[in-house]
């Protein structure tokens, strides 16, 4: 036992210094706030774990929550993607003033989004009134939700995508232009096969973001059961409740079902960098 620890501690102090540092980082911030969480969750029986779990509340804010993100997200990979194409391939006037304003959710504090959010689409602002006389109701409801979640992830998708444009040959574009493709197939077969993984990317950083969301969705959101709660507001509740333990699970329930849904996107992408290579 001591030679093993002795070989393995000398391993350790063998590693360049990024790596211990990278390890030594990692543990503090990442592996232990979670193995602690999962811990505290672990002092509850089985049976009550799984009643908190997959209480009827529990599972609607689950709904909310991971469906919600999951709109958001990928209708942030099909504007955003646009977006970034804009940016990089044309020239126009203001066009720093638009690349700062995609960064603007980075900067914004998110319950100041959300207070600017509810102002605009509530049924007397900007937008919510002219909507309003066709019977949509976006703040104080599910489709609010989304909106918040839609616009605090945006720059997630732009941001990584927009590089990768940035480094494409555009040679190839134009040979398959000159071999007699159109505009939409050349983007098709030839432009999104590359595009492909880091959309993906961009996409799994948005719903992250979207997943962990208070702020602003707090402030849009009428926070009603089975209606548009999500599930860090009822932890959030839960915690004003004093519920240490019952928050702690749903947290780890939390954070189980966005690993195993973030696996599969890398997943994805794993198959997306494999088609590209063919």
């Amino acid at each position: 036992m001591t030679l093993h620890s002795t070989v393995l501690g000398g391993r350790i102090l063998s590693l360049p210094w990024t790596w211990r540092i990278t390890v030594a980082y990692l543990t503090v911030m990442l592996f232990i706030p979670v193995i602690a969480m999962f811990l505290k969750a672990s002092t509850e029986p089985l049976g009550k774990i799984w009643e908190i779990a997959t209480s009827p509340l529990a599972l609607a804010t689950y709904n909310v929550t991971f469906v919600t993100s999951l709109f958001a997200s990928l209708l942030n990979g099909v504007f955003g993607t646009v977006i970034a194409w804009v940016l990089v391939r044309y020239q126009f006037p203001l066009k720093p003033v638009i690349e700062a304003s995609v960064d603007l959710p980075f900067a914004l504090p998110s319950a100041v989004a959300g207070l600017t959010l509810a102002t605009v689409y509530s049924h007397n602002g900007w937008i919510g009134s002219l909507v309003e006389p066709l019977g949509i109701k976006i703040a104080f409801t599910r489709l609010g939700v989304g909106i918040a979640m839609t616009y605090i992830s945006l720059p997630f998708v732009v941001r990584t995508v927009q590089p990768v444009l940035q480094e494409m040959v555009r040679e190839v574009e134009e040979s398959a232009w000159s071999l007699g493709a159109s505009e939409w197939q050349t983007f098709w077969r030839v432009t999104f096969p590359v595009l492909l993984p880091t959309i993906l990317t961009g996409v799994a950083l948005a719903f992250s973001r979207c997943v962990g969301e208070y702020g602003s969705t707090v402030i849009i959101a009428s926070n009603t059961p089975f209606e548009d709660l999500i599930a860090p507001i009822l932890i959030f509740q839960r915690l004003e409740q004093y519920d240490y333990s019952g928050a702690t699970v749903l947290g780890a329930v939390l954070l189980l079902i966005s690993l195993v849904l973030l696996m599969g996107i890398n997943l994805l992408q794993a198959w997306a960098r494999r088609y590209d290579t063919k």
